[in-house]
C-alpha cells in the first residue's frame, strides 16, 4: 500500500506512486509559466553541463524580472521543454523547480479539486 501524502489546508491526498503510471499530465497541457529560481538555474546548468548563460538562452524565457522554463507545442497543447516524450518523464527530475516539486498541492487546487483530479491520477 502506497503512503498517501497529505498537506494541511487541502481536502485531498496524493499517492506519489501514481507518477510511475502517469503519462506526465502535470508536464503537458495548457501553456503556463514554470518559474525557476537562481538556485534552480545554477543546479540545472551544472546537471546539463552548460554555462548558466547558455542554459538561460536555450531553455528559459524572461518574463518581467523572472525566468520560466520554455514550453513547446505538444499534442493538443504544450509541454515543458524538459519533458521526454518517449519516456514520458522529466529529464531534470532531481533538479526540477519548486513549482514542480509541490504539485499537486497548489493554492489554485484548494478550490478546484475536480480540475486536479482530472489532471493527476494520484489524487485521493
Amino acid at each position: 500500500m502506497a503512503e498517501l501524502i497529505k498537506k494541511e489546508g487541502y481536502s485531498y491526498s496524493f499517492d506519489a506512486s501514481a507518477c510511475e503510471r502517469c503519462k506526465g499530465n502535470c508536464c503537458i497541457g495548457e501553456s503556463g509559466y514554470i518559474w525557476v529560481s537562481a538556485l534552480n538555474i545554477k543546479e540545472i546548468s551544472i546537471f546539463l553541463k552548460l554555462e548558466e548563460s547558455e542554459f538561460i538562452t536555450n531553455y528559459l524565457s524572461k518574463i518581467g524580472y523572472r525566468y520560466t522554463i520554455k514550453e513547446v507545442p505538444f499534442e493538443n497543447g504544450h509541454r515543458c521543454i524538459f519533458f521526454d516524450t518517449q519516456k514520458r518523464q522529466c529529464q531534470i527530475y532531481m533538479y526540477r523547480p519548486l513549482q514542480c516539486r509541490t504539485f499537486p498541492f497548489w493554492e489554485h487546487f484548494k478550490t478546484n479539486i475536480e480540475e486536479v483530479k482530472k489532471e493527476c491520477p494520484g489524487i485521493c
